[in-house]
């Protein structure tokens, strides 16, 4: 049995102590960043060809998924993990972090676009395909997400547990004029990497 919600979210508190100003600088260049593009995408790029901003986003895929190996690589204890090299990784192995997180994404909207709940569960069911292919290298696309699928088996419900907890959290950070977020997605992403790890080391003690 892996860890309760509350014993994963004070893993994960634990896991920051000592590092919350740098995951919060790291998040706020992250924000920022995804801003810029998505800013670009909408009033530049979308002006010389419709669709071209829906590129730019699907590019900062990797971006997105270094940021969340940051707190992947501060759990296990790696030296500066919040530098902001760190978020650049994905771009070191951009085809396959791309096409595998890109898939993630149609096929959840495939699955919502048939029923809202479903698309829900194999979200859940996806979630630690950006772990997966950290640990993983030579994993990609399919094999990654598949390999989600089993670790998640069983597991669903407990990770939208944990999700569930931080909604008024989120609540409380509307009202700080999204300042708030700056704090709030490091505690969800450490939380995040804590549920990874227990269902990671569950999955293997079960293998033959």
């Amino acid at each position: 049995m892996i860890k309760s919600t509350s014993s994963i979210r004070s893993a994960a508190r634990v896991a920051l102590k000592g590092h919350w100003t740098e995951a919060a600088m790291l998040t706020f260049v992250y924000f920022f960043i995804s801003w810029v593009f998505s800013v670009t995408a909408v009033f530049v790029l979308d002006v010389v060809q419709q669709g071209l901003g829906t590129l730019v986003t699907f590019f900062l895929m990797p971006l997105a998924w270094g940021f969340c190996m940051a707190f992947l690589l501060n759990r296990r204890g790696v030296e500066d993990p919040f530098g902001i090299g760190k978020m650049f990784a994905g771009y070191k192995d951009f085809i396959r972090i791309f096409t595998t997180m890109f898939l993630e994404v149609i096929y959840v909207l495939l699955w919502t676009s048939l029923f809202i709940v479903p698309g829900i569960i194999k979200g859940f069911s996806y979630a630690m395909t950006p772990f997966i292919l950290f640990d993983c290298p030579e994993k990609r696309n399919n094999e990654a997400i598949e390999l989600s699928m089993k670790m998640m088996d069983g597991y669903k419900m407990k990770l939208f547990c944990l999700q569930l907890t931080f909604i008024g959290w989120g609540i409380l950070c509307f009202f700080t004029f999204g300042i708030g977020y700056i704090w709030l997605v490091p505690y969800v992403q450490a939380s995040m990497v804590e549920f990874y790890e227990e269902v990671k080391s569950e999955y293997e003690c079960k293998q033959p």
